[in-house]
C-alpha cells in the first residue's frame, strides 16, 4: 500500500503521535509515516482495542517508539506529547452498539480522553491536533448528501460524544489558538480491521463468516446505504490535515468519505461475488442508533486540504477481501 504520496515536504525533522495507533486506522497511518521517513513516529494505546500484532512490522524501525497508556490518564497523555509536532487522535471506543450498552465507557474514553489529550498537546505546543469524528455526528439530518455545516440530533451516546468531540475542538482552536483539524470519517475499511469481537465492523465481519460459512446477520431490510471508504483515503486525509498549511482550514471539520454510497445488500453482494461463494445472509430487526442512508459531500475537504480519494468501494473492497484471504490462508 501508499504507492501514492500523499506530502510534498520532507517528514525527516518532524515527530508524529499517533494515538490509538495500534488500532485499524491508526496503524495504516503509522505504516505511511515510517515508510516515508518520519523522524520520530510515537504510538500511545492502552490496547483495549488496538493489537500489537498491527504494529508488528515496525518494530525493529529505529523511529517507532510505543507507548502504553490510557486517555483517561492526564499524565500518560503528557508524557505521550512531549517533543511531538503533530498528533493523530485516533484513539476512542467506536461502535454505536457498545456506546449504548455503555454510554458511562464511551464518555470517559471519547469525552474526558479527549479533553485530556488536546489539553495535553495544548500545553506540548503541537503544531497541529487532527482528530477523527465520524459520520454519526449527523444524526437524524435526512438531506443528502451530507455537508458539514448541516447536522441533526445525535442518534447513540457515540455520536453525542463524537460531536462534543468537535465543541471542545472548536473552543481550544478560538480560546487558545491551537491548531486543530477534524476529520468526519464515513464507514472506513480496510487491512488491519479486526473481523473478531462482539462489535467487529461489518466489512471484516461479512468477510470472515462467509469464508468460514457462518451464519451470517443482515440487521433490517439492508437497503440502508453508505458512503463506504477504503482506510487509504483516511490516511491520506490525516497527512494531508497534519501538514496543511492553509490557516482557513484550522479549526474545520471536513467529511472524509468517497462520495458514493452503496446499500448493505450491495456490500454483501460484491464480497459474496469476490469469494465466489453464495452463502445467504440471515436477516434481524434494525439496529438501535443507526442512521438509514448516509452519502458525503467532500468539497470542502478537496478545496481547504486538497484531499482527493484514490481509491473508489469496488478498488478498495477487492483489495481489502484479498488481504482477508491471505490471512485465512498463512
Amino acid at each position: 500500500m501508499y504507492e501514492t504520496k500523499y506530502h510534498s515536504n520532507s517528514l525527516s525533522n518532524y515527530s508524529f503521535l499517533v494515538t490509538g495507533g495500534a488500532g485499524f486506522i491508526g496503524s495504516n497511518i503509522v505504516e505511511y509515516l515510517l515508510k516515508y521517513g518520519a523522524k520520530k513516529v510515537r504510538v500511545f494505546d492502552n490496547l483495549a482495542t488496538g493489537r500489537m500484532l498491527n504494529l508488528e512490522a515496525f518494530q525493529s524501525n529505529l523511529a517507532f517508539e510505543f507507548m502504553e497508556g490510557d486517555l483517561r490518564d492526564l499524565n500518560a497523555c503528557r508524557k505521550a506529547c512531549e517533543g511531538i509536532d503533530f498528533v493523530s487522535h485516533q484513539a476512542a471506543l467506536g461502535s454505536v452498539p457498545r456506546s449504548i450498552n455503555e454510554p458511562w465507557n464511551t464518555n470517559d474514553v471519547n469525552v474526558g480522553g479527549f479533553v485530556n489529550m488536546i489539553t495535553a498537546a495544548k500545553d506540548a505546543g503541537v503544531k497541529k491536533f487532527v482528530y477523527a469524528s465520524s459520520s454519526s455526528v449527523f444524526g437524524d439530518e435526512k438531506s443528502l448528501p451530507k455537508v458539514e455545516e448541516k447536522i441533526g440530533k445525535q442518534l447513540s451516546p457515540y455520536a453525542v460524544s463524537k460531536y462534543t468531540n468537535e465543541l471542545y475542538a472548536d473552543v481550544f482552536h478560538k480560546v487558545y489558538g491551537l491548531s486543530v483539524i477534524g476529520l468526519r470519517y464515513f464507514n472506513i475499511f480496510g487491512p488491519k480491521q479486526d473481523p473478531n469481537g462482539q462489535y467487529a465492523a461489518v466489512i471484516p465481519l461479512f468477510v470472515s463468516k462467509i469464508m468460514k460459512r457462518e451464519e451470517v446477520f443482515i440487521d433490517g431490510d439492508g437497503e440502508q446505504t453508505r458512503d463506504f471508504t477504503f482506510v487509504e483515503n483516511a490516511v491520506q486525509a490525516n497527512v494531508r490535515a497534519m501538514l496543511c498549511e492553509n490557516k482557513d482550514a484550522f479549526g474545520q471539520v471536513f467529511n472524509i468519505a468517497v462520495g458514493e454510497n452503496f446499500s448493505v445488500n450491495q456490500l454483501y453482494n460484491k464480497i459474496g461475488a469476490l469469494l465466489n461463494s453464495d452463502h445467504k445472509a440471515t436477516y434481524r430487526s434494525t439496529r438501535a442508533g443507526d442512521v438509514r442512508d448516509s452519502l458525503a459531500d467532500i468539497l470542502k475537504a478537496k478545496n481547504l486540504l486538497d484531499y482527493d480519494p484514490q481509491f473508489n468501494f469496488d478498488e478498495g473492497l477487492a483489495l481489502t477481501v484479498a488481504y482477508f484471504r491471505a490471512q485465512n490462508t498463512e
